[in-house]
């Protein structure tokens, strides 16, 4: 068996940290790291992973793959895990797990790797889109076995080998970066008591030292895709969520601090960043009310959501289920077309306005002014209809 190893890296502590362990252990590693947006200086990675121990170094943009095949996606389902959270890393594995298989057959390696903990989701994330694809792979997770008991150990080891990482023991923050938002861990945001540092956010500014003035953004979407902001074209997914990002951002827009229920069945405290995806899924769930009649609407929300967000969490995107919600939220895709306009102030985020050309919104049948077409006599009789069955459970519970 060979013993050549693809490892998902990330250029942080434990990756860093993993490429000398494995290869002190006696394998060849090669490191894949993908650019999903991380909005880091990945033309250094190369050099650092070597540094590491590692005998190859891949690099590769994929950004707008990723914008396109699981952000996108996963927006059109609305899906957010326990109502809160985008699934900003929970997106990400699935096109990494993807793109070891394929380096794998590509290198002849029978090992991939990753540097998820043993409480953590992503080791499930990626082991089961690994098998998923390619069954005959082993999948290695050092972070699993080996002696290191706290990251202030690992720091230690790295400083002893010279291996490069941006982690010390004064700022000991585990964070994971994509075009979709940044997740943030450790140090003293273990305590589910004490408020987030500002030094542990990156993307967006203190609330409090947002602008005074509130800003307006409009954004447009083509059958379900968001196509343009401010009427600003984006032939590429990915540039506009980057500039939402940074719009969103200065106003403080898309912090989420959460207790959350991990896969291995243990309560988590995690901090997030996602400021784009914040302002679409707003804008998206708006636009998909006024375009879309009351039954789908309902049905879709009571749902597609939770289900969605269940199985991109638990490391189930390579499932037949996704595929099926997928084919589902594809056709609803095609009523979402218009613009809606949301205000940013302060830390907050909402829709003041929104308008299409699909629109089923009747001004006619709404209104209360002169132009009023409503049959309000038509009205009574739906009342009488629609509450027979409440009015005989009276009758009964009267006598």
């Amino acid at each position: 068996m060979s013993k050549k190893v693809i490892l998902a890296y990330s250029g942080g502590l434990d990756t860093s940290v993993i490429v000398r362990w494995l290869a002190e252990k006696g394998y060849e590693v090669i490191t894949y790291t993908a650019d999903v947006g991380q909005g880091e200086e990945l033309e250094e990675i190369p050099q650092k992973a070597k540094a590491s121990g590692a005998v190859e170094a891949i690099v590769e943009d994929l950004r707008e793959e990723f914008a396109r095949e699981y952000c996108l996606p996963t927006l059109r389902a609305l899906a957010l895990y326990e109502g809160k959270y985008p699934l900003t890393a929970s997106l990400s594995r699935p096109l990494i797990a993807k793109k070891l298989v394929e380096y794998a057959q590509k290198f002849g390696a029978d090992f991939v790797a990753h540097g998820s903990t043993g409480k953590g989701n992503d080791q499930v994330r990626f082991e089961l889109s690994v098998w998923a694809l390619n069954p005959d792979l082993e999948v290695l997770a050092p972070v699993r076995e080996w002696e290191f008991r706290s990251r202030e150990e690992e720091v230690e080891y790295a400083l002893r080998f010279n291996i490069p990482v941006k982690a010390t023991k004064e700022k000991p923050y585990s964070i994971d970066k994509n075009l979709w938002g940044i997740s943030i861990e450790c140090g003293p945001l273990e305590d589910p008591w004490t408020e987030p540092p500002e030094d542990a956010f990156e993307w967006t500014v203190s609330p409090e030292k947002a602008p005074e003035e509130a800003e307006y953004v409009e954004i447009s979407f083509k059958e379900g895709t968001p196509v343009a902001i401010n009427g600003k074209e984006y032939p590429k997914l990915y540039e506009l969520i980057l500039d939402l990002n940074k719009i969103a951002g200065r106003h403080g827009v898309g912090r989420i601090d959460m207790v959350e229920n991990r896969l291995v069945g243990i309560k988590s405290r995690e901090v997030y960043e996602a400021p784009a995806a914040t302002l679409l899924y707003e804008a998206y769930r708006d636009l998909l009310s006024l375009t879309l009649d009351r039954f789908t609407f309902h049905y879709f929300l009571s749902h597609i959501p939770y289900e969605y967000a269940k199985l991109v969490y638990e490391g189930l995107w390579f499932s037949p289920l996704r595929e099926a919600l997928d084919g589902f939220t594809e056709r609803i895709a095609r009523f979402v077309d218009g613009t809606v306009r949301l205000k940013l102030y302060k830390g907050r985020a909402w829709v003041v306005g929104r308008k299409s050309e699909r629109s089923l919104y009747v001004e006619d049948l709404a209104t209360y002014s002169e132009k009023d077409a409503f049959d309000h006599k038509a009205g009574a009789q739906f009342t009488k209809v629609f509450g027979l069955p409440l009015k005989i459970l009276g009758r009964i519970r009267r006598r």
